[in-house]
């Protein structure tokens, strides 16, 4: 892997940068990724009471009576875990002018042509984030909340949740599955740029194995067998799908 070519294709072939106008840049894509978070954020604020409803709805399938009585332990949670909510949920409405952003930094050399496709490509990145937040909150949110209230009621003990803990728990796995899902778009960058190649994809298969499971355990809430798999199930799947993208790419070069 070749992480030289990232800073060589950042160059203009005719004006090459310092240092100091890279941080520039750097500075100017934070602000327009915080500005546009910001932004998604008070639109969520604006309806947080139907979001939190929204995030409620998988418990409501598994336990109706549990959804219905989750404790607030503490004086300020309305406000502070609406605030959280805001954030998850702005970052879900802003992530395709957070992909834009990041192109723009990343891919600065493209060409007129190439630039008009940035957006379309960032609305492809959006509709993968999408299906794992789709995937997460269909398929995997109901059955690991069966699980773990099942689970708690084997032992003989009574499941009672917080707001905060159950709130915390959804949320961060919805956005972990939702960028897990991001991963065929990386590659395609990265076999692009070229710091990747089909051939390496094939021959690390056994090592990204370990390191998606591993990956899978680290940024999901928990670390149970039923969640592991769920997550780290599909990402491999999505590997396998990046080495055939990485094959198109070549091809299609050639």
């Amino acid at each position: 892997m070749n992480f030289g070519r990232f800073f060589e294709f950042r160059e203009q072939p005719d004006e090459p940068k310092p240092f100091l106008d890279h941080i520039e840049d750097l500075r100017r894509m934070l602000i327009k990724v915080a500005l546009a978070l910001g932004a998604g954020m008070t639109l969520c604020f604006a309806f947080r009471t139907q979001l939190a409803a929204l995030v409620q709805a998988p418990l409501a399938q598994v336990a109706p009576e549990r959804a219905a009585n989750l404790q607030s332990l503490g004086v300020a949670d309305s406000f502070t875990i609406s605030l959280e909510l805001a954030f998850y949920g702005g970052f879900v409405v802003a992530f395709p002018f957070i992909l834009y952003f990041l192109a723009e930094f990343v891919l600065p050399a493209l060409t007129p042509d190439e630039k008009k496709v940035l957006f379309p490509a960032a609305l492809v990145g959006f509709g993968l984030f999408l299906a794992g937040v789709a995937f997460c909150y269909f398929i995997v949110l109901p059955s690991a909340l069966a699980f773990f209230f099942n689970d708690a009621r084997a032992m003989n003990w009574q499941p009672t949740w917080t707001v905060r803990e159950y709130y915390s728990f959804t949320t961060q796995m919805v956005i972990a599955f939702g960028l897990a899902f991001e991963l065929p778009l990386v590659v395609l960058v990265l076999v692009k740029i070229g710091i990747l190649d089909r051939a390496t994809l094939r021959r690390t298969r056994a090592f990204a194995l370990v390191v998606i499971f591993i990956a899978a355990a680290v940024i999901t809430p928990t670390s149970d067998i039923l969640t592991l798999l769920l997550m780290g199930g599909p990402m491999y799947v999505l590997y396998e799908l990046c080495i055939l993208i990485a094959w198109f790419i070549e091809k299609r070069e050639q």
